[in-house]
Parts: C-alpha cells; structure tokens; sequence
C-alpha cells in the first residue's frame, strides 16, 4: 500500500492542476458519491476558503492507482473537550463528509488512511469522521475494517435528515408523499402568483448566462435573513469566489444543476444542487422573502422535484438539509441517516486520548439522566 499526505495548503491554486485529473479519476470509480469532494467543489474550496487552517489532503494508493482520498484538519478541541484531534474537512458549505474510495477497495483505502494517520507526528488524539451516511460503502468498510484490526470505533451521534429517491414520476410522488390539504394550499398560491405575471421555471443550460444567474443568486440569498445575519456567500468575498469557482467547474463538467424560478423575468426563487454520479446535492436555495406570503422557496422546490424525477440521470437527491427541517422533510418523504465517529488512531498517547473522550462523553450522558 502506497501513501501520501500532501502539505497544508497555503498555496492550493498552484498544486491544484497536477492533481485534479487523478482526483477527477477517483471521484468517477467512487463507491460512494459526494459531490462537495469532487474535485469541481473541493479544489473550489482549497482556493478560497482553506486559508490559514492547515487542510491536508490524504490520498490512499495500491499498485500506483489512487483509492482514496480525505481532506483533514487538525482542531484543537472536540466539541467542547479540549482534546485534539483529526477530523475530514467540512467547511460551512460541505454538508457530507464521506471520503472519495474507489468502488470495490473500500476496505483497502481505510486501511491506507488510517496508517497514515497512525504515523503521522502531525496528528494528534484519534479521527473524528463527520457527515457519514451511516449505511453507505464508507461506513460499512470503515466498521469492518475497524473490527479486523480492533481499533476503537464509537459513534458519535446519527440523525436523520430528508432525501429523494424514488421510481414514481414527479405528479405521483406527488400525490402520494404530500398531504391533501397542502397540495391544496400551494396550487392556491400558485394560482395567486401567477395573477401578479408571468411565472416561469427553469434549468440553467447556457453557459453565457452562469456568471449572471450565479450573481442573481448571491444577491438574493443576501437580501434575505441571511444577508442580515451575515451568512450569506455574499457576505464574505472567499465564499462568494467559491460559489463562482464551485459552480463554473461543476457546469463544465455537465454536474451543475442550477434552477430558478422567475415573475415577470426577475428570479425570486433559486436552487442550486451538484450531481456526482447517481446522485445529487442539494447545495443552496434563495427567495424573495418580500414574497414570502407566496411560499416562493416551497414552490421553487416542487419545480426541483418536476426537474428531478424527469432528469433519467439522477436516481437520488440528498437534501443536505437539517434534521427535521419543517419545508423539505413534509415535501420529501424518505431519508439518509447522517453520522459521526470517533476513531482510534496508534501510537502513545493516542490510546489514552480516544478512552478520555469516550469516557467523558459518558460521563455527560449520565449527568444529564440520559444514560
């Protein structure tokens, strides 16, 4: 087994292009996808949001071939133990944290990863993996892995959060998933919305038009909540290039599913996913809050489903959303259960570090009565 740690990146623009068409290849044969580790989002990331915080991209390698890749940062505290740790890197616009393995040496790549980590004088205490799908290619390699080696695993904490996937057309899903009182309610504010215009969907296709749909959409999402909170892409210019950068790369690469919803030919409602693969993300939506009575975010949503279920290319969309999030988990009706480990990494100190973790969590537990 051939590994390889890359340094923090301090300058990732100018180690990106020698690695990108390894990672490009990788991502293709992924047991399991994740488009926030596509190389379109992460090298988007590693440009613009990775400054400062010491990201180390791990990669696994059997007989010269890349079977894995993983993000990391080491982080002085876990949760709110202070213990350090090593932890896949989710910056606040990752929202699945599964590593990038190729399909069939799922158990091959942890193993590589792992003695990484084991030998690494850089990383302290264990692993914490966060945004597993808990019954994905990545989880199940990982615990029997685990098992073979009697390295310590614990999970962390697990919820569950909205996803679509289903062989029904969108009118039937539909019918079935969303009650009768609430379909009745959106036509009626469907109806009211288009008494004030024209009211149009559509699936962004013309790359002359991505520069301006990316900026209508920054400028929604901030003049919203967001924007007043300070949380919104706009807010900040890194996360602003990244969304362009992010959204450039995934369009060239046919896996940018960008939609909007416009009155009149202004956008009051956009949504944007990132496929990989079967799959999709759903990454981002914005609306016209001014026109909230109108419900602009849940009827852009239906237009998503209609774009989903029609697209022979997507089997699934992961909603990324929070757990019980009251819009898309009563328009969506299955779900993915997202969750966090706590791994045991080798060497001194690490054993004793792990345990402390563990046996704190514990202790917390029974203090609160839960256990």
């Amino acid at each position: 087994m051939d590994m390889a740690s890359h340094p923090a990146f301090s300058a990732a623009r100018a180690y990106m292009p020698a690695q990108r068409t390894r990672w490009a290849a990788l991502a293709e044969e992924a047991a399991e996808p994740n488009a926030f580790y596509m190389p379109d989002m992460l090298c988007a990331a590693l440009d613009h949001l990775a400054d400062d915080i010491g990201v180390r991209v791990l990669e696994a390698q059997q007989d010269g071939v890349l079977i894995g890749l993983m993000p990391v940062v080491v982080t002085p505290r876990h949760g709110r133990l202070p213990i350090g740790c090593v932890t896949n890197w989710m910056h606040d616009h990752c929202f699945f944290g599964a590593p990038l393995i190729r399909r069939g040496d799922e158990v091959a790549a942890w193993r590589g990863l792992l003695e990484q980590l084991d030998s690494a004088p850089w990383a302290p205490g264990f692993l914490h993996l966060r945004g597993l799908d808990a019954a994905g290619a990545n989880a199940a390699a990982l615990e029997a892995l685990c098992v073979e080696q009697r390295r310590g695993r614990h999970e962390i904490h697990r919820h569950d959060r909205a996803m679509l996937r289903s062989d029904l057309d969108a009118d039937s899903y539909w019918e079935t998933n969303v009650r009768s009182k609430k379909r009745k309610e959106l036509r009626r504010l469907q109806k009211r919305l288009a008494d004030m215009g024209t009211v149009e969907s559509r699936l962004l296709s013309d790359e002359a038009e991505l520069a301006g749909w990316c900026g209508e959409f920054l400028a929604l999402e901030a003049s919203g909540w967001k924007g007043s909170e300070g949380t919104a892409l706009a807010c900040k210019a890194d996360d602003a290039a990244f969304f362009r950068a992010a959204c450039a790369a995934a369009f060239e690469g046919g896996r940018l599913h960008f939609l909007r919803m416009d009155l009149d030919g202004r956008a009051i409602a956009m949504l944007v996913n990132f496929r990989h693969g079967a799959g999709a993300f759903s990454f981002k939506i914005a609306f016209d809050e001014q026109l909230a009575r109108f419900s602009p975010g849940v009827l852009i949503e239906i237009a998503n489903l209609h774009a989903v279920q029609g697209d022979p290319r997507i089997e699934w969309m992961d909603s990324c959303a929070a757990a019980d999030h009251p819009m898309i988990d009563s328009l969506w009706a299955e779900r993915r259960t997202i969750t966090q480990y706590r791994i045991a990494l080798r060497g001194a100190g690490r054993n004793a570090a792990f345990a402390l973790a563990n046996g704190l969590e514990t202790l917390g537990r029974r203090l609160k009565g839960q256990g």
